[in-house]
């Protein structure tokens, strides 16, 4: 069994090691705690997710180009219609 200053040292390395590793645990803890209430912050601010969005995105997108081809195929058939007349 060690006495003295070897005991001495070795206690408070034993102690600056669990030291360390509460606070690493509270650190963990806090860092939980904090996503969670920033999850719940931003979930109720009613946010758009980025892969929601770019579906709605490319959804416009396509309908856009939907809406694009019609008008160039009525506006044909309005100029065929007015060349017959």
């Amino acid at each position: 069994m060690t006495s003295g200053p070897n005991r001495i040292m070795d206690d408070f390395a034993k102690l600056m090691t669990d030291a360390a590793g509460a606070a690493q645990g509270a650190r963990k803890e806090i860092e939980t705690a904090f996503r969670a209430q920033a999850e719940r912050f931003l979930n109720g601010m009613d946010l758009v997710k980025r892969e929601e969005f770019e579906v709605v995105r490319e959804m416009a997108i396509k309908a856009r180009d939907e809406n694009d081809a019609l008008k160039a195929r009525i506006e044909a058939l309005e100029a065929k219609l007015a060349a017959s007349k």
